[in-house]
């Protein structure tokens, strides 16, 4: 099928301190969300001046792609729409009418199957192409990728670098534990045919990190980011629990590797790299943090790989992969439709 044109899609992120609470408000509406819960989300960003890292992040990215696209002869333009902060994905798309695209390709910054990783950035597109009109594009959503040695591989780089900072001494007391951004449980064990892919695809990336990365050790899957009323259950154990935990188990040192994520975005460095890293400290344990992939080549050349596999004939034959979890291109309009749709605050 022609394609021309690919854009970039993201959550967004504040910019400035005058940007937070709009953002949030953003992210939040239809929630009902307590303002003394917006309150406390916007100190983790006003702790970073206002800032989160994720727009420049997604600058940074997209000129990577841009340039690896001219470097290999992909003739593609490449825009970038956010679902929560400027670019607006609306505008974004209003744009690519103005410039003539008819019809794109969409790579979401999440590599997972689940709501908030996937089937809501299908309704971001839908959204942003219905406000736009009839002359809006078409935009079809790449796959997921979470089992993509463009992905895996950046995150075994950062882990072997991340033990490399660790005192040899500590490594056989040594625990690679891997985050991913708590959901629901509802939300997790959506419904239709993904219904409990986002924990097993994130399961499987982390067994593929860690056979590559340091198979000798031992290693945990566990979550981050909670939001939400106490009362509704989300996928446990807490990052910072589960630290607790290890201690009492005599573990000496962690690293951990934000496998949930593809760039070191707010959720990173306040959950892990600042509470997370308090917890470890308070505990005695050492502590290194794995980086995310960001504008790593190998991840920049997977998006021209996904992109390669939508524009050949023969792409869905030749997918690089390295788990065994079924893929598809076009998700079924029941994936992911959790009973009570969720919607991450932070």
């Amino acid at each position: 099928m022609a394609y021309d044109a690919l854009v970039l899609l993201s959550f967004g992120g504040p910019e400035g301190p005058q940007d937070v609470l709009p953002f949030l408000r953003n992210v939040t509406r239809g929630r009902n969300v307590p303002p003394e819960r917006l309150a406390e989300v916007a100190e983790h960003y006003q702790h970073f001046g206002g800032v989160s890292p994720i727009n420049q992040q997604c600058r940074e990215l997209l000129a990577a792609i841009r340039a690896d696209f001219a470097a290999h002869g992909i003739d593609l333009p490449v825009y970038w729409g956010n679902r929560n902060w400027h670019p607006m994905l609306a505008d974004t798309v209003a744009r690519m009418r103005d410039d003539g695209v008819r019809r794109a390709l969409a790579f979401a910054t999440s590599a997972y199957g689940g709501y908030s990783s996937c089937r809501q950035y299908q309704e971001d597109i839908a959204a942003a192409r219905s406000a736009v009109g009839p002359d809006a594009p078409v935009i079809d959503k790449l796959r997921q990728f979470h089992d993509h040695p463009g992905f895996v591989g950046p995150h075994v780089e950062a882990v072997r670098a991340a033990l490399g900072t660790v005192d040899p001494a500590l490594r056989r007391r040594t625990r690679l534990v891997f985050t991913a951004h708590s959901v629901p449980t509802s939300a997790a064990a959506a419904a239709g045919p993904e219904g409990g892919r986002y924990q097993a695809q994130l399961a499987e990336t982390a067994r593929l990190v860690a056979a590559d990365a340091a198979p000798d050790l031992p290693y945990d899957l566990v979550w981050q980011s909670r939001s939400g009323p106490p009362q509704v259950p989300w996928l446990e154990p807490d990052v910072n629990d589960h630290l607790r935990e290890l201690a009492g188990q005599g573990v000496d040192a962690v690293v951990v590797s934000p496998i949930g994520f593809v760039s070191d975005h707010l959720e990173v460095v306040w959950d892990l790299d600042t509470e997370a890293a308090a917890t470890a400290k308070e505990l005695g344990l050492a502590y290194a943090r794995a980086a995310s992939p960001g504008t790593h080549p190998a991840f920049v050349s997977m998006v021209r790989d996904l992109v390669s596999e939508r524009l050949r004939p023969d792409g869905a034959l030749t997918r690089a992969r390295l788990g065994t979890l079924p893929v598809w291109d076009t998700c079924p309009v029941n994936c992911c439709i959790p009973s009570s749709t969720p919607r991450r605050s932070s």
